[in-house]
Formats: structure tokens, sequence, C-alpha cells
């Protein structure tokens, strides 16, 4: 008999791409990974990894093993949060890994309102960035992510994943207060092809959005300037050390610093911010009113002004 326990450490060595990484991730070392791999080789009577490069790679058998896998898995938690409905699970921790302006708009939020209603759910929150905090998830370190939509995000289909839209929301320029283009109403994105550019560093999902959003302008950015923290962008901007596109809830009730604030026309630059659980999870009586607390808080948004 497979022993699911295994099948946890197959999809995170699946996940991770190296043994190393995956025994991290599962606080095991890497001998135990490659012990218990071992094991269900034998008991499943097939090779499920080969060595690629630095790393490994499923073979054909391990691919089929891992399909099954992800149903297995998320009918432990399916099972485990029907249990807990019956015992009245309704007290406990739940950890949330979000990023910092989720955390801010969407999660404390959230909290209060968990507060009011089930008073028994304690969340214990986790500053991540958004291609950070799904893997903790997977990795059993978080039990709900806040998370967006980035390129090589687990899709609204995979099986490993239940997701929960949350919100949508536009990036806005942001310039110097004495920019020529300051004076407009909208901007035209093409017209800062030839500017210095700051923005997050390569990783951060916002960095790829940012990216995107040139390319359908036209041009490729000149990054001059990084930062993850958006107070520097705009710092930076107000500063004339170049221009930025920066997500509109990261701007409420930031002082500028010298800098303006302008909606951009054309193609709209989204960021898409969504909840997700382990596949199966979602229906537990811990996760689902946190779910719940963050959509209602969601829903709350008000768009912020350019």
């Amino acid at each position: 008999m497979i022993d699911p326990r295994r099948l946890r450490i197959l999809r995170a060595v699946a996940d991770h791409r190296t043994v190393t990484a995956a025994a991290s991730a599962l606080y095991l070392t890497p001998s135990a990974v490659s012990q218990q791999l071992n094991t269900l080789e034998q008991e499943t009577g097939h090779a499920l990894l080969i060595r690629s490069g630095r790393g490994v790679r499923l073979t054909a058998a391990g691919e089929i093993l891992l399909a099954h896998t992800h149903t297995v898995l998320a009918q432990l938690e399916q099972a485990e949060a029907e249990l807990a409905a019956y015992a009245g699970g309704t007290s406990g921790d739940v950890t949330v890994a979000a990023f910092a302006t989720g955390i801010a708009e969407v999660v404390a939020p959230a909290i209060g309102i968990l507060a009011e209603g089930h008073p028994g759910i304690r969340i214990r929150v986790r500053d991540a960035e958004g291609d950070e905090s799904l893997p903790l998830v997977l990795d059993g370190e978080a039990d709900l992510a806040v998370a967006v939509e980035y390129r090589g995000a687990p899709g609204a289909d995979d099986p490993r994943l239940a997701r929960v839209p949350l919100h949508a929301e536009p990036f806005d320029a942001v310039l110097r207060a004495g920019h020529p283009l300051g004076v407009n109403d909208r901007i035209e994105l093409a017209a800062l092809a030839d500017s210095d550019w700051i923005g997050p560093y390569p990783g951060n999902p916002c960095h790829d959005m940012v990216l995107l959003a040139c390319e359908l302008a036209g041009f490729q950015p000149r990054l001059v300037h990084s930062s993850d923290d958006f107070r520097a962008v705009v710092a930076l901007a107000g500063a004339g050390a170049g221009v930025a596109l920066v997500p509109r809830s990261a701007l409420r009730g930031m002082e500028l610093k010298g800098a303006v604030v302008r909606p951009v026309s054309g193609p709209a630059t989204t960021r898409r911010v969504f909840a997700a659980v382990r596949r199966g999870a979602e229906r537990h009586p811990l996760i689902g009113p946190v779910l719940s607390a963050l959509s209602r808080s969601a829903s709350d948004l008000a768009p912020a002004p350019a």
C-alpha cells in the first residue's frame, strides 16, 4: 500500500525540481527524502525520478503517480475538513501568507470581520511576495495565500489548489510633479518610452506586469532603479529619478513626495488578486470563514483615485 506521506514528498520534489529544495521545504534532510522516494519506488515497482542536469524530473510512471497524488491529497484535505466540521472545530489558528499591500488592504480588514463573527479563529499573518505565498501553501507552511496573478502562476484549473478571486486593480503612472506629461489627465504609456524607469526586482510579479505593459505599448523600459518597496519607488519618481507603474491600492494614503499619479491610456495593466488553499481544504470549518471574510473585505475596496 502506498503511504500518502511519501506522495507529499513526491509532489514536493516535482514542485521544487531538486531533492535538496524539497527537503528544505518539508523540513527534512535530503537523505531522508531520498530514502522515502526509494521506498515509494519499491512500493510502486517503478522508477519515478531521473536526474536532469543538477535537478531531477519525473519519469512517465512518476507523472502518472503525480496526477493521482493531486487527487489523493485533495481527498485527504477534504476528509480532514469534514471531520473537523463534524467535531465542531470552529476555533484554531489559520496561517495566511500575503504580500504587503494585500495584508494592508484585504487581510487586516478580514481579521476585524472574523473577530465579530468567528472569534475562535486566530489569523497568523506571514509576509510573502505574490510568487512566494503559493509554494508556502503547497509545502504546508501556510494554510492560505493571498497572491497575485503572475507569469508562471498556477492556473485556476491547477489540481493542487482551489482559488477564490478577490479583486482587480489597475496600475497608474507615477512621475515627478514638474514632468511635462503630468499636466495630462491620462498618459499614453508609449510617451514614456525614452524615460528612465523605476520598478520591482525580477521575480516580483509586478516586475513582469510592468514589462508586459511596456511591451504592449511597443517598447522595453530602461529599468535604472529597482525596489520592491512602492514607497521607495514613489519617492524616487518624485525626485525625478525616473517614472514608474504602481498598483493603485499601493498608492492609497501614500505621501507622494513631489510625485504625481496619472491613469494610463490604452490597454490597462491590471493586478488580479486571489486567495488560494490546498484543494479540498476550502470546506474546512476554519478555512471557509477566512475565505468568506477575505472576499467581503476585498468587495469593500473602493477604487483609489488616480
